[in-house]
């Protein structure tokens, strides 16, 4: 029932710290190389580094909400909905042809 999930690469669930400045703050912030590679597609997406990807994203949250209180689960949220996203670009692009 679980093979296609426990049977994944164990690279994938290796958590990676990486260090970067977020609006002029050094911080290091620690997550799943899944992730990181979700996200360094979709700053390469929109033509930025990942550090700047993901710093912008910090300043509009501040902007919307203030200071998030886990902001590594922000990350994380960000990355699935940016699957959905193109899973759903995908539903319809298949269904127009």
């Amino acid at each position: 029932m679980c093979e296609v999930f426990a049977g994944q690469d164990p690279e994938r669930y290796t958590c990676t710290t990486r260090r970067l400045r977020l609006n002029g703050q050094s911080t290091s912030i620690r997550l799943e190389n899944a992730f990181w590679r979700t996200l360094d597609d979709i700053a390469a997406r929109d033509g930025v580094t990942t550090p700047i990807f993901i710093s912008t994203l910090h300043s509009e949250v501040l902007e919307r909400r203030g200071e998030p209180s886990n902001f590594t689960s922000l990350l994380r949220c960000a990355c699935l909905k940016f699957m959905e996203l193109s899973d759903t670009r995908h539903a319809s692009a298949i269904a127009a042809e």
